[in-house]
C-alpha cells in the first residue's frame, strides 16, 4: 500500500475525508498525540486499525467528534455530570466513557456496551471530522505498544505502507500536551478515572465532585474498559528502568547503574536540572522539572530518540506526581513494565 503524506490544506483535508468515508485509514494530529482514524460506524474499516497497529481486538477505541450535538447520536443515558464535563473540558484532552447506542459496532467499543468519546481541540482534527461528517474512531497512530507519535515523522516510521494517508500541520506546536487524553468512566455511580492526562483528577473533582482512580490499570484478568489499561504500552525497544528518589540519591544511583552496565549501550532520561550529572551514556532531557507540561510534551519523542540510537537500557528519572506529573509517571511506569528502583 502506498501511503499519501500531505500537509494540511483545504484540498488535502477533503482528500482525507473521502478516504475515511470510503473505509480507509488516515493519521491526523490532535492536541495530545497523532490519531489513526477510521469511520467509527464501519466495522470493516475499524478492523483495519487493529491490523495496521497490531492492536489486540479487546482494546477499545476512542471515538472523536467535532460537534457537541453528535454525542446524543452515539451515546445514551448521558448523566447531568457527564454533560457538565463536556461543558467544562470540551473541546479538549478528556475522553468520557458512556453507554453506547446499539448501532455502534462492537469492533469500535472493544466488544463492550460502552463507548469512549472525545471532542479534540486541535483545529485540523475538527476540520477533518466535520469534512467526513462521521464519528472517527482513532487510537494513537503508532504500532501497538510503542511510544505514541507526537510528530508526523514518528507516524511515518511506524505506519508508512500500512495506512492510506498521513495528514500533518505546518506547525507541530498544536501539540499542547504530548500525552494521551484523560479517560473517565461516567457509567458508574461514582465516576472512575481510567487513565490520567492533562485534565487532572483535581480538575475533575472540582467540576463534578467525587471521582476515584482505577486501581487496576494493568490487570490482565479483566477486559479493559479504556485504552492503555491492560497491555504494556509506550515502550521503546530498550529496557526501561525508573529510578525514584530525591535528586541527589536518584542521580547517584543512576551513575552507579551506568558503571555496572559498561557492556551495554545506556541512555538516561533526565531533566534540565540533572542532565550534566551523567557521563559515558546518551543523556536526553525531557525538560524543566518545574514545568511538567514541558516534560509531558517531550516524553514520547525522547523515548523514540533512544530507539534511533540503538540504546539497550534506559535509566529514567522519576518526576513529581502532582498535576500532569501523575500522567507522566503513569506512562513511564507502563513503558518500564513497572520496573522501579526506589532510593
Amino acid at each position: 500500500m502506498k501511503t499519501l503524506i500531505e500537509k494540511a490544506n483545504g484540498q488535502s483535508i477533503q482528500k482525507a475525508a473521502q478516504i475515511l468515508k470510503s473505509g480507509g485509514l488516515v493519521a491526523f494530529p490532535t492536541e495530545t498525540v497523532y490519531g489513526l482514524g477510521a469511520d467509527a460506524l464501519n466495522a470493516k474499516a475499524v478492523k483495519k486499525i487493529y491490523l495496521a497497529k497490531g492492536r489486540p481486538s479487546d482494546n477499545p477505541l476512542i471515538v472523536h467528534i467535532a460537534q457537541l450535538n453528535y454525542l446524543n447520536e452515539i451515546a445514551k443515558d448521558i448523566s447531568a455530570k457527564a454533560i457538565e464535563l463536556t461543558k467544562k473540558f470540551w473541546p479538549g484532552p478528556l475522553t468520557i466513557i458512556l453507554n453506547k447506542k446499539d448501532y455502534i459496532p462492537y469492533e469500535t467499543s472493544g466488544a463492550l456496551d460502552t463507548i469512549a468519546v472525545r471532542f479534540p481541540a486541535n483545529s485540523l482534527a475538527q476540520k477533518l471530522i466535520n469534512a467526513a461528517n462521521l464519528p472517527i474512531a482513532a487510537p494513537s497512530a503508532n504500532v501497538s505498544g510503542k511510544p505514541s507519535c507526537t510528530h508526523f515523522s514518528h507516524v511515518i516510521n511506524d505506519l508508512d505502507g500500512k495506512i492510506d494517508m498521513i495528514i500533518y500541520e505546518e506547525s507541530e506546536k498544536e501539540f499542547s500536551f504530548g500525552l494521551e487524553s484523560t479517560i473517565i468512566d461516567m457509567t458508574l455511580e461514582i465516576p472512575v478515572m481510567l487513565r490520567p492526562g492533562a485534565v487532572t483528577l483535581e480538575m475533575l473533582k472540582d467540576c463534578i465532585g467525587d471521582v476515584i482512580v482505577a486501581d487496576n490499570l494493568l490487570n490482565d484478568n479483566e477486559h479493559p474498559k479504556a485504552p492503555g489499561m491492560k497491555y504494556k504500552h509506550y515502550s521503546p525497544k530498550a529496557e526501561v528502568i525508573i529510578v525514584s528518589g530525591n535528586l541527589e540519591n536518584m542521580s547517584a544511583k543512576i551513575n552507579e547503574l551506568i558503571l555496572q552496565s559498561e557492556n551495554k549501550k545506556i541512555g538516561v532520561l533526565a531533566s534540565d536540572q540533572t542532565k550534566n550529572l551523567y557521563n559515558n551514556c546518551l543523556v536526553l532531557s525531557a525538560g524543566n522539572r518545574n514545568n511538567l507540561l514541558d516534560v509531558a510534551e517531550n516524553l514520547f519523542s525522547i523515548l523514540r530518540e533512544f530507539d534511533l540510537n540503538d540504546i539497550e537500557i534506559i535509566y529514567a528519572e522519576s518526576f513529581p506526581q502532582n498535576d500532569i506529573g501523575f500522567a507522566i509517571m503513569n506512562r513511564l511506569q507502563k513503558a518500564a513494565d513497572y520496573k522501579i528502583i526506589r532510593v
